[in-house]
């Protein structure tokens, strides 16, 4: 695929619209519609991006027997999903700060550990060109409501046991789906 030009189609709050023109192998042109949190694209260097736009957290608890899933309503889909704490990056905010900004916002709890921090990854390499960081570790406390009634969400602690139930009948965010698959059968 050669690139040849971005088109800027619609821009909203938080996610702007772009048309991608390609050409193919065999000289067709090929339009691709993506979604980008930069409300500026202007050229193929800048798709891959190169700041995180969001984080991911990977909580275990602090005896490392439960992890953490949060239940939330999501738009989107209009219904309830499975899916880890995870937010946007604010600006001049570093990663491991906006974690710990996300985790108490969606949860209430607080993160004593920072284990490892996973990145970068793509969110939906399909249609967007959003960065997530996942943060991996260990959080406390008690839960509370989240601090924004735009988002409604039930954080649970689940056990492995639990975890491998929830799979099989629940609808899961993919990332927390495959994460937390493999962390169940461990």
């Amino acid at each position: 695929m050669k690139f040849e030009s971005i088109t800027k189609k619609e821009e909203g709050n938080f996610i702007t619209r772009y048309d991608l023109k390609y050409e193919t192998v065999d000289h067709k042109e090929k339009i691709y519609e993506i979604i980008s949190r930069n409300k500026d694209l202007k050229s193929s260097k800048e798709l891959s991006g190169l700041e995180p736009d969001a984080v991911v957290l990977i909580m275990e608890d602090e005896k490392h027997e439960k992890i953490l899933i949060n239940k939330e309503f999501r738009m989107a889909v209009n219904r309830w999903v499975y899916n880890f704490p995870a937010g946007l990056i604010d600006p001049g905010e570093k990663p491991i700060e906006s974690a710990r900004r996300e985790l108490f916002e969606e949860t209430g709890l607080e993160l004593v550990e920072v284990l490892d921090e996973i990145g970068p990854s793509y969110s939906a390499v399909g249609f967007s060109n959003e960065i997530n960081v996942c943060i991996v570790g260990v959080a406390r406390g008690v839960f509370k409501d989240s601090t924004s009634t735009l988002e409604e969400i039930v954080p649970g602690w689940y056990t492995k046991e639990e975890v491998r139930q929830l799979l099989k009948t629940e609808p899961f965010a993919a990332r927390t789906q495959a994460y937390a698959y493999l962390w169940s059968r461990e």
